[in-house]
């Protein structure tokens, strides 16, 4: 069941694979130039920002992927944002688990976006991302897991599944599949989906999980007053919406690769002021971006980043009606378990953290097929080894001798 509180209790498929590229349309002018202004930049505490703000500066980054940021200078703004915040039973843990210690590192926070069509829809996790944070709570890793990736999924009594294996954004939707009908169990996807990851990873359990709405994003960004992004490919073309912002018609094409017409949004290297719509559609290419579903995932890590930026500046943080605005569009976008610690006590633990102390993970893989049909994606074998030193506590170690995984903004 469903609650907001702030105590934390308790893909869609198209067979073409995480490296394919459909074919580009006509290309309608450039809507989007630049900016004219520079990235958002994270600041030094000044004097008329107390010390929430310090307090709570990563947590969005970490928890909501960006989605606005905990970030607070009130406790009346933090009690506001944690009241927009619905917890639910992420874990299976029950929905009265009480926190029994402080939070102490290290940590693993999954993070798992959806872009629910309606309520009667089956989820699949489009995004998956994990935060892992060394027992010193003052940096961390943030990798994301193709929702293509070729898994065993385990069987799931709960929801009457049997197991199998598919590709990992299928088990979030067989978790959530409710016996004799009704309304699909998010929460018990999400369940069914960490445990999926746990086998697949090796890391045993996950200290705190969210569920963030792509939908939602929109009006974070918007509540911001956009987000500056640096768009790091020659051009993408969008395959859902058109340079109005709203989706392009589909129409029977005789199976052609782009399924609509019309115009589309076209995206070009540089430096970007996205309005919500241009910032969320962006990130969510990946038929044509180089590298498929793996480009799509380093669009999504750098989208993180520069919302953490932009909600860090000067700019939101000095101007209380826009922070409230960013704070509860944040809120409404976001479904959080914390294992029985709320929002503002990872806020809390994480003090110590900033922006600049999350490095951006990238894991190579490949599509992997069986008599010319394809299956999925597997993860080359570091990533195996980057999943070990997670759990052995030796990421930094591991991580400065294989620079190449870092994924870097440019």
């Amino acid at each position: 069941m469903a609650r907001r509180s702030g105590s934390g209790s308790s893909g869609r498929s198209t067979g073409r694979g995480a490296t394919g590229r459909a074919t580009p349309g006509a290309l309608p002018p450039d809507f989007g130039g630049p900016a004219g202004v520079s990235s958002a930049t994270a600041k030094k505490k000044r004097s008329g920002i107390p010390r929430w703000a310090r307090y709570c500066t990563i947590l969005g980054a970490i928890l909501m992927v960006a989605s606005g940021g905990l970030l607070v200078t009130s406790e009346a703004l933090l009690a506001r944002y944690e009241g927009a915040v619905t917890t639910e039973d992420l874990f299976g843990d029950g929905a009265k688990v009480e926190a029994k210690s402080d939070i102490k590192g290290p940590l693993n926070i999954l993070l798992v976006g959806i872009d629910p069509r309606n309520t009667t829809t089956l989820p699949l996790a489009d995004s998956v991302m994990i935060m892992h944070i060394p027992a010193s709570l003052d940096r961390g890793y943030l990798f994301s897991l193709p929702r293509d990736t070729l898994v065993d999924i385990p069987a799931f009594p709960k929801s009457g599944y049997n197991g199998g294996r598919e590709k990992l954004n299928a088990a979030m939707s067989h978790g959530a599949r409710v016996q004799g009908g009704g309304t699909p169990d998010r929460a018990k996807g999400f369940e069914l989906l960490s445990k999926t990851i746990s086998n697949y990873t090796g890391i045993a359990r996950f200290d705190a999980g969210a569920i963030i709405n792509f939908s939602g994003f929109k009006k974070i960004v918007d509540a911001m007053g956009g987000v500056t992004m640096y768009v790091d490919e020659a051009e993408v073309l969008s395959e859902h919406l058109q340079p109005s912002g709203k989706a392009r018609p589909m129409r029977d094409c005789g199976g052609c690769a782009h399924p609509y017409y019309g115009p589309q949004a076209r995206y070009t290297k540089g430096t970007h002021k996205f309005q919500g719509w241009q910032a969320l559609d962006y990130v969510r290419q990946r038929y044509t971006v180089e590298g498929g579903d793996y480009g799509r995932q380093r669009h999504q890590q750098q989208f993180v980043k520069a919302m953490a930026q932009q909600v860090l500046s000067k700019n939101v943080m000095t101007d209380l009606p826009k922070l409230d605005k960013v704070l509860r569009a944040a809120g409404e976008a976001l479904v959080f378990n914390g294992r029985g610690h709320s929002v503002a006590e990872f806020g809390f633990a994480l003090k110590g953290m900033r922006q600049d102390s999350i490095t951006m993970i990238k894991l190579p893989g490949g599509g992997i097929s069986e008599n010319g049909k394809y299956l999925g994606e597997g993860l080359k074998p570091v990533a195996t080894d980057f999943f070990a030193s997670i759990k052995n506590e030796t990421t930094d170690a591991f991580i400065a001798s294989h620079p190449e995984l870092i994924n870097r903004d440019k």
